[in-house]
């Protein structure tokens, strides 16, 4: 006989991988999630109501959740049947790009509350319970830009940096409890609000910067970041696909890349620890071979490396 439903928060569900989840799961033939898909502003719940169709009410709840607020978790919690989470994901996140002096600290420290302290406040709340029934699973999207620095995006980067080192550390010590954790690891996802983010900063002023910056920012940085979202991005759908297998998986792995054809631009730095050959191809084909750095992106356009998304 099946087991009993496991519940799954996730945050983070007006849109994009966190809407596309949220529905898969709901959907799931076998019935084996009840999903709780939070939102911080409920205004905006229309599209996940409308995707989640005959399973909104059923096996999909949808729910107010800041993952800034202390109170707003507190609050989203109490409304879970005895406030246990069998599967927490951690999806909830802010984008920042431009150059640094252009950039305030206060945004910058909105880009951490979001990113990393909004996930790391989730998982204080849901911890005891899942600690006293020694079972849990704790999936966090996380970025290759956890992996790999990429140029004018160093606050975000950052964020997603601190979120590897948080739950790697943390996932030694919760095997100990049968709680497992995975850090997934999109390259680009093509989602409006991501076409929308580069259009805005594409206008923006970015005071106090110089102008030899904010001509590499406009006219190299903007161009390279759209062809690549063109040519190696992909679909929310996707990535959401990837996070239900390791869902579903008997024995779910640290990490989860989802873009096989990115995979060869992160093999840089693993192949030079010391980490001067990433940087000088990166600055190379940025800087110095823009032609090269079409052709390459053309070739992992056209599908030659594979566009399987892991895990099988």
């Amino acid at each position: 006989m099946a087991g009993a439903p496991r519940t799954v928060l996730i945050s983070g569900c007006s849109s994009g991988i966190g809407l596309e989840l949220a529905v898969r799961l709901a959907l799931d033939p076998r019935q084996r999630y009840q999903v709780v898909a939070t939102m911080r502003d409920l205004g905006k719940k229309g599209a996940l109501e409308a995707a989640a169709g005959e399973a909104l009410g059923k096996t999909l709840t949808v729910a107010q959740l800041d993952v800034c607020s202390d109170e707003s978790v507190v609050q989203c919690l109490s409304c879970i049947q005895g406030e246990e989470v069998d599967v927490l994901v951690n999806n909830a996140g802010v984008g920042l790009v431009g150059p640094l002096e252009g950039l305030s600290i206060a945004t910058m420290q909105n880009v951490f509350d979001t990113n990393f302290f909004g996930a790391v406040r989730l998982v204080k709340a849901v911890l005891p319970s899942m600690k006293r029934r020694r079972q849990g699973h704790i999936v966090v999207v996380s970025s290759v830009m956890g992996l790999q620095g990429v140029m004018f995006n160093e606050v975000y980067a950052a964020s997603k940096f601190a979120l590897e080192g948080f739950f790697e550390s943390l996932a030694i010590q919760l095997l100990q409890f049968n709680i497992f954790i995975t850090l997934v690891e999109p390259g680009p996802v093509a989602t409006d609000f991501e076409g929308k983010l580069l259009e805005q900063v594409s206008r923006a002023e970015f005071p106090g910067t110089d102008a030899d910056t904010l001509c590499y920012f406009r006219d190299i940085y903007l161009p390279a970041s759209r062809e690549i979202f063109r040519s190696v991005g992909q679909r929310p759908q996707d990535v959401a696909q990837a996070i239900v297998k390791v869902i579903g998986s008997t024995r779910p792995p640290l990490r989860r890349q989802t873009n096989a054809r990115y995979t060869l631009l992160t093999a840089l730095k693993a192949a030079d620890p010391s980490g001067r050959l990433y940087v000088r191809i990166a600055h190379g084909l940025l800087f110095r071979w823009p032609r090269l750095l079409d052709l390459c992106l053309r070739f992992l356009a056209c599908g030659c490396p594979g566009t399987r998304v892991w895990p099988r």
